[in-house]
C-alpha cells in the first residue's frame, strides 16, 4: 500500500500535479530504493492522519535528505502552507534534511529568521528550531519555487517527533478546554451552541458577565482561518483573563458583556487547512451572503450579531476578528475607513491604548483601510453595518515574532507570549472604558500591565497630561499616514546548516562537533 501512494505521487508529480495531492500521508515507510522487506531501524516512518495533520507527499532524495509536500486545503489547491507531520523509526543521531517544496506563498518570515516548531513524546512542548539550521531559497530543481529546508539530528530511537508550521491549537484542545472552564460552574460564565459545522462539529459561543442587561458588549471570533493557531492562543488568553478574579477582570464583567466564538472553522483547524473550509470556501470573503449550507458557522454567527444590532437594548460597541500573519512581525490591528475625522480619530483610541499595554503590539503597523479585495471580510463586512458608535478591528500576529522598543533582535513568540497578548487586549478594555467615563478608576496603582515598561501608567490615565498629550498626538499620526515599522532584521543564515538535537534545543545550547556539519551544496542547485 505504500509502494502503491509512493508511485501514485509520483505520477501525479510528472503531470505537475502537487496540487493534486488529496489526502494525508499514512505511516509511509521511507526505504532506500531497491530495499525490500520489513523497515530498518532508520527507514523513516512519516505520518499526517491525525487531527490537525498535513503532509501530502514525501519524496527520498537520499540516506539524510527528504522533501516534502504539504497538502492544499480541501477541496482548494489555492493554498499549502500549514505542515503538521510525525516521524518515527529513527537511529539515535541520525541526521537529515527536510525540504518543504510547495509552499502558495513565496513571501515568508522565513526569510527573517522564522524556524519550525518541534516535539517528541519524551520532550512534549513544542520548541523552535533555531534560525540557523532554517534556509528559505528559490530552488531551480523546483520550478524555481521557494523552499523551506531545514535540518535536525534524532537523538533517541524510541521517539516519535513532531515538525509543525507553528503550534498547533486543535479542535479537541478547544473541547478540553471550554469542558474544563464549564466544570468550574462560574456564575459569569456561559457557553451555548451556537450551531454545527458542515460535518456536525461543535460551533461553541461563550458569554462572559456578571448581569446582561444595560451593558456595552463586545464580540469577538478567531480561527476563520484555521492554519492561524496563535489566533486560538490569544483568545484563550482573553478568555483566561476575563473569569479570573483579577480586579480588573471584576470591573469589566460589572460593566461589559463579552461574547467570544473562539472557532470560527472547526472543520478546517480539524482537518489540517490553512486557510479553508471543508469545502474550500475562505470564510472570511463570505460575510455579505453566508450559505446556511455551505458556510453554517458564518451564517450562525452573522445571524446573531445582525440580530443584536437590531435590539436597542443592546449597544454593540466593539468587533474584533483575530488572526495571525505570515509575512509580518508583532501584533497589529486594521481597522476601516471612514469620512468623518471624529469617527477616524476615536477609531485609533483602541489600538494606541493597547500599544501601551503590550510590548510586543506595534500601532506603526497598525493601519485603516478599505481594499476591494477585503470587503467580504467580518470587519468590513460589520463596519459598514454596525451604526458609528461601533469599531470594528482584525486583530493580527504575527506567526514567529516581535520587535520591542529599542531591542535589536525579534523575540520568537511562544504559547505563553500570544497568551499574554491576548490578557493584554482583554485589559485594554477597561482603560478604554475608563477613558469614556463608562467605569469608575478603582484599580489599585500598583497593578502594572504584562509586558509594560515602568512609568507607562501616565500615557493610559485620562487625567494625566501625558495621556492627554498622547491622545492629542494621536491625530496627528493618523494625518499623516502610518508608517511601516522598518526595523526588521534580517537574520544571516549561512550556507552550511548545523543539525541538532532536541536535546540540544531543550538546554539552548549546540553541539560543536565537525561531524554535526551537514554541507547544503545540493541546495544550490
Amino acid at each position: 500500500m505504500e509502494e502503491s501512494s509512493v508511485r501514485d505521487a509520483e505520477t501525479a508529480s510528472e503531470a505537475g500535479g502537487e496540487d493534486a495531492l488529496v489526502g494525508n500521508v499514512n505511516k509511509l515507510v521511507m526505504s532506500p530504493p531497491g530495499c525490500s522487506g520489513a523497515p530498518r531501524k532508520g527507514h523513516l516512518v512519516f505520518d499526517a492522519c491525525f487531527e490537525s495533520g498535513n503532509l501530502g507527499r514525501v519524496d527520498y532524495i537520499s540516506e539524510f535528505e527528504f522533501d516534502l509536500f504539504v497538502r492544499p486545503d480541501t477541496c482548494n489547491p489555492r493554498f499549502r502552507v500549514w505542515f503538521n507531520f510525525t516521524v518515527e523509526n529513527v537511529c539515535e543521531t541520525q541526521r537529515v534534511i527536510f525540504n518543504v517544496v510547495n509552499f502558495s506563498k513565496t513571501k515568508s518570515l522565513y526569510r527573517d529568521g522564522m524556524a519550525p516548531v518541534v516535539k517528541s513524546t519524551s520532550r512534549p512542548k513544542w520548541q523552535r528550531l533555531p534560525a540557523k539550521n532554517v534556509y528559505y531559497y528559490r530552488c531551480p530543481d523546483h520550478r524555481r519555487n521557494y523552499v523551506m529546508s531545514f535540518a535536525f539530528c534524532f537523538d533517541r530511537e524510541d521517539d516519535v517527533y513532531q515538525f509543525a508550521y507553528c503550534y498547533p491549537y486543535t479542535y479537541s484542545r478547544l473541547q478540553h478546554y471550554l469542558a474544563s472552564l464549564e466544570r468550574r460552574n462560574l456564575p459569569y460564565l456561559q457557553r451555548e451552541l451556537l450551531g454545527l459545522s458542515v460535518q456536525q462539529r461543535r460551533l461553541d459561543l461563550l458569554t462572559i458577565t456578571n448581569s446582561e442587561r444595560g451593558k456595552k458588549l463586545v464580540f469577538l471570533t478567531a480561527r476563520v482561518h484555521p492554519g492561524e493557531s496563535p489566533a486560538s492562543f490569544i483568545c484563550q488568553g482573553v478568555i483566561d483573563f476575563l473569569v479570573s478574579q483579577h480586579p480588573v477582570a471584576r470591573i469589566l464583567r460589572d460593566h461589559v458583556i463579552f461574547k467570544i466564538v473562539p472557532m470560527l472553522n472547526p472543520d478546517g483547524v480539524y482537518l489540517g487547512n490553512y486557510r479553508c473550509s471543508l469545502m474550500g470556501f475562505d470564510l472570511n470573503r463570505h460575510w455579505q451572503d453566508p450559505s446556511p449550507w455551505a458556510h453554517p458557522t458564518l451564517h450562525a454567527v452573522k445571524q446573531l450579531i445582525v440580530q443584536m444590532n437590531q435590539d436597542p437594548r443592546v449597544s454593540l460597541e466593539f468587533y474584533i476578528d483575530v488572526h495571525a500573519h505570515s509575512t509580518m512581525l508583532n501584533g497589529f490591528m486594521y481597522g476601516n475607513v471612514f469620512e468623518e475625522e471624529e469617527r477616524v480619530q476615536r477609531q485609533a483610541v483602541f489600538p494606541r491604548l493597547l500599544c501601551q499595554n503590550a510590548a510586543d503590539f506595534s500601532f506603526s503597523s497598525t493601519s485603516f483601510n478599505r481594499d476591494v479585495v477585503k470587503a467580504g471580510t467580518g470587519r468590513r463586512f460589520l463596519g459598514g453595518l454596525l451604526d458609528d458608535t461601533s469599531y470594528c478591528y482584525t486583530l493580527e500576529v504575527s506567526f514567529y515574532s516581535y520587535m520591542t522598543a529599542g531591542s535589536t533582535a525579534p523575540v520568537p513568540y511562544t504559547e505563553e507570549t500570544y497568551m499574554r497578548l491576548g490578557r493584554n487586549v482583554a485589559r485594554t478594555f477597561l482603560d478604554y472604558y475608563k477613558l469614556n467615563s463608562l467605569v469608575q478608576d478603582s484599580v489599585p496603582a500598583h497593578i502594572q500591565r504584562e509586558g509594560e515598561e515602568p512609568g507607562c501608567q501616565a500615557l493610559l490615565d485620562p487625567r494625566t497630561d501625558r495621556f492627554k498629550l498622547s491622545m492629542f498626538k494621536m491625530w496627528n499620526v493618523i494625518a499623516g499616514g502610518f508608517f511601516t515599522l522598518h526595523c526588521l532584521q534580517k537574520l544571516h543564515i549561512s550556507l552550511t546548516l548545523k543539525t541538532f538535537t532536541l536535546s540540544d534545543l531543550s538546554n539552548r545550547r549546540m553541539k560543536s562537533s565537525s561531524r554535526s556539519k551537514i554541507t547544503t551544496w545540493f541546495l544550490l542547485g
